[in-house]
């Protein structure tokens, strides 16, 4: 994967099959301190202990559709290549939460890429799961909740080509606003 964008959508995916209704993505861009973290919380079903430790073994997985799953194992190979790392937490029945950290100015880390395009994609394919997108510069901070954004459409449908444009608009003009640079 050439963008971080599609790394998260990958790991978002884990959430949604953990049945996952809330889904939070914070991103903090820190130029003071070289330093972007990604961070995605859900309320999924969790992982028991055991699981938890081999998530980041690319020949483990918890699918039976295939024999391994690399989402986890690439991203945290990627933040380790980058100088940075990542954190993972799970407790059954209560949700997972995916901590990394990358040195922003490093000669291989990959660009965010199209946040807003994964923003979009997440919601029209999974209008019963709310998704909160936070991002976080030096020069401010955007919060994205699709419950406004569900509230404002009232029985309008997500799925008309005007809206998800105008989504996507908004949402990268708020980025732009905040100097998001990633």
């Amino acid at each position: 994967m050439k963008e971080l964008s599609l790394h998260i959508l990958d790991l978002v995916q884990n959430s949604i099959r953990a049945e996952a209704t809330l889904v939070e993505i914070c991103i903090t861009e820190s130029i003071e301190k070289n330093l972007l973290e990604i961070e995605i919380n859900d309320n999924g079903k969790g992982m028991p202990h055991e699981i938890l430790d081999k998530a980041s073994d690319p020949f483990f997985t918890s699918r039976t559709t295939r024999d391994v799953g690399l989402g986890i194992p690439l991203f945290k190979q990627m933040a380790e290549h980058c100088n940075g790392n990542i954190s993972l937490i799970s407790e059954e029945g209560i949700g997972t939460r995916l901590i990394s950290t990358f040195e922003i100015n490093h000669i291989d880390r990959q660009p965010l890429g199209d946040i807003e395009g994964v923003l979009v994609l997440l919601l029209v394919a999974n209008p019963s799961v709310r998704f909160v997108y936070t991002h976080q510069t030096i020069s401010g901070k955007y919060v994205f909740d699709t419950l406004e954004i569900k509230n404002i459409l009232g029985n309008s449908t997500i799925n008309d080509s005007g809206i998800i444009k105008f989504i996507k608009e908004m949402i990268r003009e708020n980025l732009v606003d905040i100097n998001a640079n990633c």
